[in-house]
C-alpha cells in the first residue's frame, strides 16, 4: 500500500474557512501570506512585489499587524492585494488550481495518475477550520481518503469543554481519524500558557481517551532560534512521557530549511536528544521535495545524508512518507514526490524498509492493513 501521510483537501479561500466570521478568517490568511517565504511580485511586470503592505512584519506574532491591503483570494492558486496603486501576489499554491480551492475529487484524480492508494488530509487553520467540509470529503472517498480533525488550540484554554465536545463531534460522530495540533496558532492568538499544561490538561485527557493518534506540526515562525525550536521539541517529549500511549506525529520532519547552511542539510545531534526519538510510538514524516524544492533541483539528493541518519536513529518503523499535496506541486508533480523515495533510497531503507516508509507505517497507525 502507498499511503501519503500528508495532503490536503482545500475549500474556498474566499469565504469564511469555518471561522465564526470571514473577516477572521481573512485577516488570519492575509497574516500567513505575509510571513509565507513564498517571493511576493507586482502583478502588472512580475517585478518583485511588497509584502510590507500586509502586515507589519516587526510585530511577527501579532494579529493586529495586518494592514488594510484589500487582500483576497485569486484564480490560479493566487492571493493577491494592493500596495501604491499596484495589484501585488503571492502564488501560494500551484498555478494548477482554478482559483484558490482543491477539491476530494480532484485530490483522487492525483492519487491515481501517481499511483497512491490512500491519503491523510491534514488540516491548518489558515486553510478553514470546519470540520464538516474534511469529514465530507473523506466520505466522497472512504477507501482512499483518511482525514485528520481540528479544535483551535487558541480557545481550548479558555473552554476546554466546548473544546471537547467539538473534538468528540469530529472523531465520533464525523467519523475523522486523528487530531492535527499547531501550537503556533495558540501563540499568535495571545495565549501565553504552555500548550501542554495548565487548562490544556483536561483536553489532552480526553484525547487520550479517545486512543487517536495526534499529529504536531512546529511552525518556524513561532521560535526564531535553534534553542527555542529545541524546547518545543523536549515540550513534546514531555508530553508524551505524561501520555505514554498516545502516538504521536511530528509533521514535515524537523524543520528542514532552519539547518539547511551552504547547499548541506545537517540535521545536529540536538535535535534528535530533544525529541522523543526513543519513545516507540514517536515517529517522523519526511516531506523533503515541498521544503528543499525550494533550493535544490529535482531529486534534490542532498536529503540522502539526512534519510540515513533518520533511519540510524528511529529505523524504518517509525518514519513517514508524506507530500503535501497539491501545494507540492509548486515544485515537483506528485509522481516524483513519490520517485524521490521509491527511486532513489532503496539503499538506505532496503525493500522492506521501503514499503514501510511508503505507506505500511501509516497503514497501521491508521488502523488499517498495510498490502
Amino acid at each position: 500500500m502507498i499511503y501519503d501521510g500528508h495532503a490536503y483537501c482545500i475549500p474556498d479561500l474566499s469565504g469564511d474557512g469555518g471561522f465564526e466570521s470571514r473577516e477572521e478568517f481573512q485577516r488570519l490568511l492575509q497574516f500567513i501570506t505575509a510571513h509565507h517565504f513564498q517571493p511576493a511580485w507586482r502583478a502588472r511586470d512580475r517585478a518583485p512585489g511588497d509584502d510590507h503592505a500586509l502586515a507589519d512584519l516587526s510585530r511577527p506574532f501579532e494579529l493586529d499587524a495586518v494592514r488594510p491591503a484589500r487582500f483576497r483570494a485569486a484564480p490560479h492558486g493566487r492571493l493577491e492585494w494592493e500596495a501604491g496603486g499596484e495589484v501585488h501576489c503571492k502564488q501560494m499554491f500551484p498555478p494548477l488550481l482554478a482559483g484558490t480551492s482543491y477539491d476530494a475529487d480532484r485530490t483522487v484524480a492525483e492519487m491515481d495518475y501517481a499511483g497512491v492508494d490512500r491519503a491523510l488530509l491534514h488540516r491548518t487553520p489558515y486553510l478553514g477550520i470546519d470540520n464538516d467540509f474534511f469529514a465530507d470529503c473523506c466520505r466522497r472517498h472512504p477507501k482512499r481518503l483518511q482525514g485528520l480533525a481540528y479544535v483551535p488550540e487558541w480557545k481550548i484554554p479558555a473552554d476546554p469543554d466546548a473544546a471537547i465536545r467539538e473534538l468528540d463531534r469530529a472523531v465520533n460522530d464525523l467519523g475523522l481519524h486523528g487530531l492535527q495540533f499547531l501550537p503556533y496558532f495558540s501563540v499568535l492568538h495571545g495565549v501565553t500558557e504552555d500548550w501542554d499544561a495548565g487548562a490544556y490538561r483536561p483536553f489532552w485527557d480526553a484525547v487520550a481517551g479517545l486512543r487517536v493518534p495526534v499529529f504536531f506540526t512546529f511552525i518556524s515562525q513561532q521560535e526564531k532560534t535553534v534553542e527555542g525550536y529545541l524546547a518545543q521539541l523536549r515540550r513534546l517529549r514531555r508530553w508524551m512521557e505524561r501520555y505514554p500511549d498516545v502516538d504521536a506525529v511530528l509533521t514535515h520532519g524537523f524543520d528542514w530549511l532552519r539547518f539547511l547552511e551552504d547547499g548541506c542539510l545537517r540535521i545536529p545531534d540536538a535535535v534528535y536528544e530533544a525529541a522523543p526519538c526513543e519513545h516507540p510510538r514517536f515517529r517522523v514524516q519526511i516531506l523533503f521535495a515541498v521544503f528543499l524544492g525550494v533550493a535544490f533541483d529535482y531529486p534534490m539528493l542532498q536529503f540522502k545524508p539526512t534519510l540515513a541518519r533518520m533511519v540510524e536513529r528511529l529505523g524504518t518503523d517509525r518514519i513517514i512518507w508524506g507530500t503535501d499535496v497539491p501545494i507540492v506541486m509548486r515544485y515537483t508533480t506528485y509522481r516524483q514526490s513519490l520517485d524521490q523515495i521509491r527511486l532513489y533510497c532503496e539503499d538506505l531503507l532496503g525493500r522492506e524498509g521501503m514499503a514501510d516508509v511508503l505507506g505500511g507505517n501509516m497503514a497501521r497507525l491508521m488502523g488499517l492493513q498495510a498490502l
